[in-house]
Formats: C-alpha cells, sequence, structure tokens
C-alpha cells in the first residue's frame, strides 16, 4: 500500500477555524458499509442511529495547556508543546533557597535551533500583538525557569506541574490559522473530558452536547468510556512511501472494568459498539488485542481485522495520515475498498467542514 494511494485535494477554505456555537448542529454524513448508500443529516440525528443497548464508546481524556512561550538569551521568541511529562527530580534553586522541583519533558520546539543547556524563559501570552501574526508581546514568568537538556527536551524548574501549565495554552492544530482564545478553551474540550494528558482533542466527540447525551442516555445507550491521551504519535507524519513500515510510536491507554462488562453485555445481545473517534477505537481494538491498561502503537490501515468495533463517529482528517488510513480501513472492512475515498470527494463537493472544528462522519 503506497502514501501516494491516501492523498486528496482540499480547498483551503473548507478547513473550518472557528467551532459551531452548537456543538451538535454540524452536519453528518452517514456511510452505509454493506449498501454503499450515503446520507447527509445533522449531528443531532446521530439519535436515529444508535439503539437502546447499544454501547456509545467515548475517550474521557481531557487536553491540556500545553502550547508555552518563551524567549533564548540572545532574544529569539520560541514555542515550546509539551508532549509528554517524562520525570521529576527535587531540586533547590538559589532563588531565595526554595525547594523547587525539576520537570522533564519530551517537547517540539520551534524554531527547533536551540542549543543543549540553553536557557529558556518562560513567557506569559497574555497581551496579543497584532502586528506581528502569530506571535505575543509577552512577561517573563517569575519562579520558573527552563533549561534545554536533551534533543527535543526541556526540563521546567517549578513548584508544580500545575504552575507550568499554568502559563500555557490551548494547543489549537497548525491548520487552525489563527491564535487560541477563552471560546476554544470550551469548545476545544469534550463535555465529558476529565482525565488530564493529551496534547489534542479526541475531535468526533467535540459534537456531542450536554444535552445529546442526556438524550441517549434517557433512551437506553449505555454511554462507556476508554482513556487514550492524545500524543504526537497521533499525529506523527507518515514518510515511507509503503505505510506498512511506518511506526506510529506509543499513546497510553486505560480500558475499565465498567466499560468492559458493558462491551462483553453488548455483543452477548447482538447490540453495536459506536466508537467515538479513532483514538477511542484503537483503544477498544487494543484492548481486543489482550491488553486493559498501557500502551498502544496499534497502526490499523486497509486489511486490518475489527475485532469489536461495529461502527465508527468521526471527523474528516488530514491526508496522508494515519487517522484518514484508519477509516479507510473501516470501510474496506466490508470489502468496499473506495467508498470512505469516494465520501470524502463527495464531502468535498458539498462543503463539508474538515478538520477538528468541522462536520462529522458516522460509518455503519
Amino acid at each position: 500500500m503506497k502514501l501516494s494511494d491516501y492523498d486528496y485535494n482540499l480547498p483551503q477554505e473548507l478547513i473550518a477555524q472557528y467551532p459551531l456555537k452548537e456543538r451538535d448542529s454540524a452536519r453528518l454524513m452517514v456511510i452505509n458499509r454493506d449498501n454503499g448508500v450515503i446520507e447527509h443529516r445533522f449531528f443531532r440525528d446521530i439519535t436515529e442511529y444508535i439503539s437502546k443497548d447499544d454501547v456509545l464508546l467515548l475517550n474521557d481524556t481531557k487536553v491540556m495547556p500545553a502550547r508555552l512561550f518563551g524567549s533564548r538569551p540572545t532574544g529569539g521568541k520560541v514555542e515550546i508543546l509539551l508532549l509528554k511529562h517524562k520525570t521529576t527530580v527535587d531540586a533547590v534553586t538559589s532563588e531565595k533557597d526554595l525547594q523547587m522541583r525539576g520537570y522533564t519533558f519530551d517537547v517540539l520546539i520551534r524554531p527547533n535551533r536551540v542549543r543543549l543547556k540553553e536557557a529558556i524563559i518562560l513567557e506569559n501570552p497574555t497581551l496579543p500583538c497584532g502586528e506581528l501574526q502569530g506571535y505575543y508581546r509577552r512577561k517573563p514568568v517569575e519562579g520558573i525557569s527552563a533549561q534545554v537538556t536533551g534533543k527535543n527536551e526541556i526540563t521546567f524548574y517549578a513548584k508544580s506541574l500545575e504552575d507550568i501549565y499554568n502559563h500555557g495554552v490551548i494547543p489549537l492544530p497548525p491548520y487552525i490559522k489563527r491564535e487560541p482564545d477563552e471560546a476554544d478553551n470550551i469548545y476545544y474540550q469534550t463535555v465529558y473530558a476529565r482525565e488530564n494528558g493529551s496534547i489534542a482533542a479526541p475531535t468526533a466527540g467535540l459534537h456531542f452536547s450536554n444535552g445529546l447525551m442526556d438524550k441517549l442516555s434517557s433512551g437506553g445507550v449505555n454511554i462507556a468510556y476508554v482513556t487514550l491521551h492524545v500524543g504526537y504519535a497521533t499525529f506523527k507524519p507518515v514518510k515511507c512511501e509503503d505505510i506498512t513500515k511506518h511506526a506510529m510510536g506509543r499513546e497510553y491507554y486505560e480500558v475499565s472494568e465498567k466499560t468492559i462488562g458493558l462491551i462483553d453485555n453488548t455483543h452477548f445481545r447482538a447490540g453495536k459498539i459506536f466508537a467515538v473517534g479513532t483514538t477511542a477505537l484503537r483503544t477498544l481494538e487494543t484492548y481486543a488485542l489482550g491488553n486493559k491498561e498501557g500502551y498502544t502503537d496499534l497502526f490499523i490501515y486497509p486489511g486490518y481485522d475489527f475485532k469489536l468495533a461495529d461502527c465508527l463517529i468521526t471527523n474528516f482528517h488530514l491526508p496522508c495520515t494515519t487517522l484518514y488510513m484508519l477509516v479507510c480501513a473501516f470501510g474496506f472492512a466490508k470489502g468496499r475498498e473506495k467508498l470512505i475515498k469516494e465520501a470524502y470527494q463527495l464531502a468535498v463537493e458539498k462543503k463539508y467542514r474538515f478538520y477538528s472544528y468541522g462536520d462529522a462522519m458516522l460509518i455503519i
């Protein structure tokens, strides 16, 4: 399977830059894998497709304010994306002899010209600077210092992890060409998010409002949760032309005993499991391979044999990504190799909104 097989053309104006005010008012493309029929609905209509005793499987991870700003001793500005907290050690600083701790993170740094042992001055992103798009007029943060301690690694010296994240902002994807605002703190988070740990939202879940969740639950739909902390592995670019040689990277996941019980009972009663998003689906399929907790590097592409997932709710994903390949695999699983690709082309023609703040797809 070639990487070029998973490319497609998308007009830039279809990439959603802002969320809809009403989460469940997004458009919904419904794809039936049995007969190839495609319907065009609204997301709130999803209640018509999920039946009593089915399971709606949600990823309850919470997006952290993981995008930080700072400067180098030379004055050059840097942006830091906190990918993973690796270690914590006690440390004593000379500043008033306060007891501090060293928190070491895997990070992405832009630009990437920083040097080993170079100090980074952390800054508050408070005052927008309009003449420099994408940058802020910033004030240095007091009580926190930082140093480059390895390749793509920074150690922060602070009193707590919370002190570090308190100076960050929501890390919107790079195809959203604006700075985050207060609305993103609400809309780039699912209404059921509760487990801190992600650098990006499980975006299919953004369409669920509290009212829609209540309607599904009162109708007898079982709401179940898994946790997969969305990290760099989900978005790691596929660079090899033979996609089967791509290495995903690992992300932490958990499946609770309560969720396992709901899954078992649902299949025993011939009900269906609706995975909400690619991360929930990957977690479910990882559990099917034998482990309910740990790290997953499961890469799903066409030809994969799905073991537990019956239906998938998802957004429209970037070309040449593992996310798009997974969705293509879900259509391929019932012998409709080109169905998803044709659906994407139809979405472009009908001007669906794409990517994180875009519209949704239900594959049944």
